[in-house]
């Protein structure tokens, strides 16, 4: 086998004869050569662009975010759930607000109209844009905490508006006024006078109602009795106490109708007239009396 090579430097061509086996020996480690470097491509290419890898790359990044995103969902219902609960005890604190309004007004005889708690108040005017604010997305969770604390406050101060309506509702409850009896008529008023047995003048500590036998008598205010029994001159007598160093007497009942202890209201029945004790007919002696003095009781009757 002749190998003919050409120099362009020396300008000739040299011829080598090779035998034939160092020519087989040269072509199989050429071919070797050729082989090993495609097999080595073939690998580089398979392992770089291998459909299968990308697909298992792209598996575990979508994974990946399927975790996120079900994390993301969790925390968000978390968040609703915290925030729904929050909206409910608002809502609970405002319909004992609306409740509470409503009461005092019946309390204070307000005009319904006035002060109506079944609808919203009526708001409006026109809006002005505030230069340079930005429109932010709310912080709810901010803006429900101070609700909630709006809502406390004036839940306390209604309350306490409450506890003052009550307290002057009941001291015009337990101050005594009005007439103590449902039928008759004033027969005798309270001061000096002619007594009616000896003729003499004496001091008449009270009013007089006459009336016809078994008439209502009532108690001119709210109290509680803590006296039910005979009393010398005024027969069958009833004494209520109604704080603030009030007491109110009837004397000269037919019957009693209460018992010592119990607590009663303005207008409640409480006795019948009678003519018991130092009487002359069916009538009340009705007395107030004023840090255990006796004042003229026809003040609190006219109320």
């Amino acid at each position: 086998m002749n190998v003919i090579v050409f120099s362009k430097r020396l300008g000739r061509a040299r011829q080598f004869e090779l035998n034939r086996p160092m020519a087989m020996t040269i072509l199989l480690g050429v071919a070797a050569v050729i082989l090993g470097s495609v097999f080595y491509l073939g690998i580089h290419l398979g392992q770089t662009r291998s459909p299968a890898a990308h697909v298992v790359k792209w598996g575990a990044t979508l994974e990946a975010q399927r975790l996120e995103i079900m994390a993301a969902k969790r925390e968000l219902q978390e968040r609703l759930d915290a925030l729904a609960t929050r909206v409910g005890q608002m809502s609970a604190h405002v319909i004992r607000l609306d409740a509470l309004g409503r009461r005092l007004t019946e309390m204070a005889n307000l005009d319904k109209g006035e002060f109506n708690f079944d609808s919203p108040p009526a708001v409006g005017g026109p809006e002005k844009v505030v230069e340079g604010a930005l429109a932010t997305a709310p912080d709810l969770t901010a803006m429900l905490d101070d609700l909630a604390r709006q809502i406390k406050d004036r839940e306390r101060q209604l309350s306490v508006l409450e506890s003052m309506i009550s307290t002057r509702n009941l001291s015009r409850q337990i101050v005594p006024g009005g007439r103590p009896v449902t039928q008759g008529w004033i027969s005798s008023y309270f001061g000096v006078r002619t007594d009616p047995f000896t003729g003499r003048k004496a001091f008449h500590r009270g009013i007089d109602f006459a009336g016809p036998a078994g008439a209502q008598v009532v108690a001119v205010a709210a109290g509680v009795v803590t006296y039910t029994q005979e009393r010398f001159g005024y027969g069958k007598t009833v004494e209520i106490n109604h704080g603030n160093g009030y007491v109110t007497r009837y004397a000269h009942n037919d019957r009693v109708l209460v018992n010592v202890g119990d607590t009663v209201k303005k207008g409640q029945p409480i006795a019948l007239i009678g003519s018991t004790g130092r009487s002359t007919g069916p009538h009340l002696h009705f007395e107030v009396l004023k840090q255990g003095r006796a004042v003229d009781p026809m003040t609190f009757i006219k109320r």
